[in-house]
């Protein structure tokens, strides 16, 4: 997630997100991407749909 990660950071501090709004973002970006076992860039909105179905029933 290493460049997607890092513009996801400067957009969020640009917009002057709270610390604690950053890491709740970056949480749920790292378990999107474990769940799906690819790259968020290469992920639409099926698989968007899928995790927030997973995290209703979580």
């Amino acid at each position: 997630m290493g460049k997607l990660r890092d513009l996801m950071l400067e957009e969020m501090k640009l917009r002057n997100l709270s610390p604690r709004t950053i890491r709740a973002y970056m949480s749920h970006m790292e378990r999107y991407t474990k769940l799906f076992g690819k790259s968020p860039a290469s992920m639409g909105e099926v698989e968007i749909r899928k995790y927030l179905r997973y995290l209703r029933e979580e």
